[in-house]
């Protein structure tokens, strides 16, 4: 741990890079996955067990914390990091995925947007300074700036026109985010599937000098070459020194190849989302435990893995709960998928750190190959 907020570079294999980031509250070790805790909760988990796992961050996000229980309330009550009993680093986003996912619910103007709450219909201005207050009360270490998230696709116009706004807030977010020891205000690359704009888009926010940067809107309708080739196209114009923290993504794939790209930080809802819906993620490729195939399958998901999800529970038992309906069922399948997202990240940065980042994409993309291939065959 540090009193300021600190990346350091280890080691780097091709473009796949190994590091720290060292803050008041704890080190986060790079390449690094981030569980999504929402409203302040890791779906389905205890945050003990999420750190257990290996987690060394998590998510909280604005704009459903500033509706529940409020921003104001949370400081309060001591900031959200006692309120959830999660002393270690957490980020959270600014309500610029919201300003997308619902659109329906907002009107968007150069002063900020205005949210038609999906709780109860009252309204709430979210403005660049006010997301930074929010994130602020709850006491966030890593704070995103306010952006505007485009789905694609979209219109050329629109996306540039979305990429100048979010530029100029971040101007905004730097200048309310002011000087706080310790924590980092991060800013986001926009500019959609056009690769002249998401230069011009890096190119700016470098000049503001944020402790970081992340990459925004994609893994929101795109191909995942398309998203790949945005990577390759921003990361360049980013500076090497500043972590680069690619938002909302995404599959263990989608991580493989943009680590072999340069990217740090991920987080996405899959491990979680998916667990609860009876899909688990494992060395062996995806498992979908609702199939009938696993009936009376006495298998563990992964006999070598330390997580006793994966472990020590049967296919067969994991079948059922989901099945019937059962709560444990969700809880178990998403221990497993964050234990293996956990577990992916520990590997992956071992084989940088060994450089042989490149046989370790190949090695596991076949296991899950394999998998796969006696999957079809059992069914």
């Amino acid at each position: 741990m540090t009193e300021t907020f600190q990346f350091n570079l280890l080691a780097t294999d091709g473009k796949a890079r190994r590091g720290t980031v060292s803050m008041p509250r704890g080190e986060i070790r790079t390449p690094a996955f981030m569980p999504v805790g929402t409203v302040g909760t890791v779906k389905a988990m205890y945050l003990d067990q999420v750190r257990d796992l290996g987690a060394d961050i998590i998510l909280g996000n604005t704009y459903h914390l500033m509706l529940r229980p409020g921003a104001e309330r949370v400081a309060r009550l001591g900031g959200l990091h006692k309120l959830i009993r999660w002393p270690y680093p957490i980020l959270t986003d600014s309500g610029g995925f919201q300003v997308m996912s619902l659109s329906g619910l907002r009107k968007l103007d150069e002063k900020g947007v205005t949210f038609k709450s999906h709780v109860d219909g009252s309204l709430h201005h979210m403005s660049p300074e006010r997301s930074i207050e929010i994130q602020g009360l709850l006491g966030s270490d890593i704070q995103m700036q306010l952006d505007e998230c485009v789905r694609l696709p979209a219109e050329p116009k629109e996306i540039e026109r979305a990429m100048e706004m979010s530029f100029r807030w971040a101007e905004r977010c730097k200048t309310a985010f002011g000087d706080q020891p310790g924590k980092a205000m991060f800013g986001i690359v926009q500019g959609g599937d056009i690769p002249s704009l998401r230069e011009r888009s890096a190119e700016a926010l470098s000049t503001l000098g944020l402790k970081g940067y992340a990459i925004g809107g994609l893994a929101v309708g795109e191909p995942q070459a398309v998203m790949l080739d945005m990577i390759d196209t921003t990361c360049p114009h980013l500076p090497t020194e500043k972590p680069r923290y690619l938002m909302g993504v995404g599959t263990p794939d989608d991580i493989l190849k943009s680590v072999a790209r340069g990217i740090d930080m991920f987080d996405c809802v899959m491990p979680t989302r998916s667990g609860r819906h009876g899909l688990a993620f494992t060395r062996h490729g995806r498992i979908n435990i609702r199939n009938a195939r696993h009936a009376e399958d006495m298998r563990p998901l992964d006999d070598q893995s330390s997580c006793p999800a994966s472990r020590d529970y049967s296919r067969a038992y994991l079948h059922h709960l989901v099945r019937s309906g059962e709560s444990l069922g969700g809880m178990l399948l998403t221990w497993n998928n964050l234990s293996y997202y956990q577990d992916l990240m520990a590997g992956i940065r071992q084989a940088i750190e060994e450089g042989r980042y490149q046989t370790f994409i190949e090695e596991t993309q076949e296991a899950w190959a394999r998998g796969e291939a006696e999957a079809k065959q059992a069914a």
